[in-house]
Parts: C-alpha cells; sequence; structure tokens
C-alpha cells in the first residue's frame, strides 16, 4: 500500500507549487477507458457549446410533448437515487455507531459529492433558458411554495454538506492539521444536515412526477411516489457503492491494506443484507399501492406486463439473490443483484420521467433519445469518473487518514 505523502503549505506559494505538482498524470496513459472515454468527452462538450448556442432542439429529441428526457431521467433523477448511497452510509456509520462500514465511507461521500455536482451541470443543460437558472434559487415566477424551489435549495445545500463531511480528506492532502481537527468537529453536524436533506429531495423529485396526474400510467402514478422515490433511493444508492466499490477495489488494489481487503466480502454481505429489507419493504409498499388505487386489471395488459419486468424482474428477484448471496457471502452474486438492482431503479424512473409518461400515444410520436443526448450523458458519466480517478490517487479516499491524523483521533 503507497503512503500518502504529506506536504508542508506555509504560504500561497507552496499550495502553487504542490498543486502544480500534483496536476501530473498517475498510472497508464494509454488504458482502454482513456482510449474510449476521451473521444467521446471531446464530442461531448461540442455537444454541449452548440446546445448552449442553439437551443435544446440542436441536441435533443425534446418537444412540448415530452419536455423531459434522457437528461432529467437519467442524469438527475436516476443519478440522485444512485447517489443515495452516500446519506445511507453515513447514517449507519455516523448516527447508529456502525464502525463495520467505516473504511468505505469517504469513497461513497466522495462519490456521492461528484455525482450531485455533475448533476447539477445536467440540470443547467437542460433548461431551457439555462442562463436563467437562479430563479429556482430565489422562487422567481413561480414562488417559494413550489417543489422546484425545494429540490434546487436542498441540492446546493446537500452539496455543501457533502463537501464538509469529505474536507478532513483534503486537510488530510495538503497537510493541513489545525484545519483539519476544525473540519473534522464539524462532520456530525454535516452527517445530519445531510441525511435530512437528502430524505427530503429524494422525495421531492418524485413529488415532480405528481404533476402528471393523467398522463403518467396508473400502474406507476400514485401519490405515494414521493415515498416510493425515498425508499428505492436506499437499496439503489447501497447497490451502487457495492458496484462502484467493487471496481475501486479492484483498479486501486494497491492502495488498501490486507486487512481491508479481507473485510471487504463482510461488507458488502452487510450492504446486501441492507438492500434486501429495503426491497422487500418497497414491495410491500408497490403492493398496498396497487390495492389503494385498483391498478389490478392493468397487469394483464403489455403495459403490466412491462410494469411486471421492472417490479418482479428487477427488484425482487435480486432482492433473493441479494439474501443468497449474503448468506453464502457470495460476492460474484451480490455484484450481480447489485447490477439487476440499478437497472430496476434506473427503469423506473425512466418509466416515471418519459417511458410510462402519455402512455396513450402511439410509439411512432413518443419521444426517443437523440444520439446528442446520448453522447452527452456519456460525457457527464466519463467526466465524474476522471475526476474521481484523479482524487483517490493522490487523497487519502481508500488508504484512510495518515498516522497524524490518527495520533490527533486517539488525543
Amino acid at each position: 500500500m503507497n503512503g500518502a505523502r504529506t506536504p508542508e503549505i506555509r504560504s500561497f506559494g507552496d499550495f502553487v507549487s504542490f498543486f502544480l505538482s500534483e496536476l501530473k498524470p498517475r498510472g497508464k496513459l494509454i488504458t482502454p477507458f482513456n482510449v474510449i472515454s476521451l473521444p467521446i468527452m471531446i464530442i461531448g462538450l461540442i455537444l454541449i457549446v452548440i446546445r448552449l448556442v442553439k437551443g435544446l432542439g440542436a441536441v435533443t429529441n425534446l418537444s412540448n410533448q415530452f419536455p423531459w428526457g434522457l437528461w432529467i431521467g437519467f442524469d438527475v433523477i436516476t443519478g440522485v437515487a444512485f447517489a443515495g448511497g452516500a446519506y445511507t452510509l453515513c447514517f449507519i456509520v455516523y448516527i447508529l455507531n456502525v464502525e463495520k462500514y467505516h473504511s468505505i465511507v469517504r469513497a461513497t461521500v466522495l462519490n456521492g459529492l461528484l455525482a450531485y455536482m455533475f448533476y447539477a451541470g445536467a440540470i443547467f443543460l437542460d433548461i431551457g433558458r439555462w442562463w436563467n437558472i437562479y430563479n429556482p434559487m430565489i422562487g422567481n415566477k413561480f414562488g417559494v411554495q413550489a417543489v422546484l424551489f425545494l429540490v434546487a435549495w436542498h441540492f446546493l445545500l446537500y452539496m455543501i454538506a457533502e463537501a464538509v463531511e469529505f474536507s478532513p480528506t483534503v486537510a488530510e492532502w495538503l497537510g493541513l492539521k489545525r484545519v483539519r481537527k476544525i473540519l473534522s468537529g464539524m462532520t456530525i453536524g454535516a452527517v445530519v444536515a445531510g441525511v435530512f436533506l437528502s430524505t427530503l429531495h429524494q422525495s421531492a423529485l418524485g413529488a415532480l412526477a405528481l404533476m402528471t396526474k393523467g398522463k403518467l400510467h396508473p400502474l406507476w402514478f400514485t401519490e405515494f411516489i414521493p415515498l416510493l422515490f425515498f425508499v428505492s433511493s436506499i437499496f439503489g444508492g447501497l447497490s451502487m457503492v457495492i458496484f462502484e466499490g467493487s471496481i475501486t477495489h479492484k483498479v486501486f488494489h494497491f492502495k488498501l491494506s490486507q486487512d481491508k481487503i479481507k473485510a471487504y466480502g463482510d461488507i458488502l454481505a452487510g450492504l446486501s443484507r441492507i438492500c434486501a429489507g429495503a426491497m422487500l419493504a418497497y414491495l410491500l409498499l408497490k403492493l398496498l399501492v396497487l390495492a389503494h388505487t385498483h391498478a389490478w386489471h392493468y397487469l394483464n395488459t403489455p403495459w403490466g406486463y412491462w410494469y411486471l419486468f421492472e417490479v418482479v424482474g428487477l427488484t425482487f428477484v435480486p432482492m433473493l439473490i441479494f439474501i443468497a448471496g449474503a448468506r453464502s457471502k457470495n460476492n460474484l452474486a451480490i455484484r450481480a443483484a447489485a447490477m439487476l438492482t440499478l437497472l430496476g431503479v434506473m427503469l423506473n424512473r425512466l418509466n416515471h420521467v418519459f417511458i410510462a409518461y402519455k402512455w396513450y400515444i402511439p410509439l411512432s410520436q413518443r419521444y426517443y433519445p437523440s444520439i446528442g443526448e446520448i453522447i452527452v450523458t456519456l460525457t457527464i458519466i466519463f467526466a465524474e469518473v476522471w475526476v474521481f480517478r484523479w482524487i483517490v490517487h493522490r487523497m487519502p479516499v481508500l488508504e484512510g487518514p495518515p498516522a497524524w491524523a490518527k495520533e490527533e483521533v486517539e488525543e
């Protein structure tokens, strides 16, 4: 395991010199990921410029009939659900004091912070008049009681909370001992605020779908969408922790101690049990919603089969795999269940945004993402991965705090 180098920064000049030295590439430059992602990101940046200059119609297939598409459905609403692992894990570790998962908190918080930062960028791109992006923050035009006002402020405040949670890692990277001590003292407060804010805006994103009454298929529309979005963000977020963590442990294994590598199997088993419990609660809620809305008769229709594929095939089945994987401590089964769960959460969000929206319209008149929308989405994902990789290569994210920080905690 490589030890993190602690600089001595006593002036702004020292910081600039250190930061410039850290910009030097780490690892191989020619890799399959770099070769695939770089051209896509270059094309994506060009498309983003075209979109900002010429408008949404120049790049997307959005219309007045279908104002929300891939950028909102996947980049924002699905992405926020996937980032739910940060608030869930912080609640487990810092509030419930379950130290078992402490070793993966930093990577999870970093992933959540970057996700929100890049998803905010996706919102920026999806707004028709992007120069008015500040309006939701001040409640202009629609008032401070609007759901968008709530979501906008929760996004901003939650990003600040996650930045505070991750800030001790940055202080350790820079060798700022006094600053690190102050920031560490703010962690619990930031966690409490983050859990509170994330709980609200996960459900608030579901509240946006309440505006689609009469347009969203009855199998998906219910006044309980906010609650369902919140519960699904728990197992969706933790599934992303399993998926992302497994890749991170493989790519950055040289930064991990043998103890952390050996303990990771128990961590995966524990996360899979939590996922299974949350998925069981979600499925029971779905049954109650079906009974409440009297939508049973739709199940024996093409849309009903699609609904069952989402609920049974991509929620109930992976729940069973999670349970079996946790019992046998089969990491491969747990990872497979996590991937199926991520597909299920993604499909659920896309169904709410545009697949099951205006379900009565012929297929030929429906919205389909353009190639430009797909490339921009891939650009956002790849850019996040590049930034995540850059930070993990340089900051003590996986290996944990340096020796001086550990001594400070013991004191």
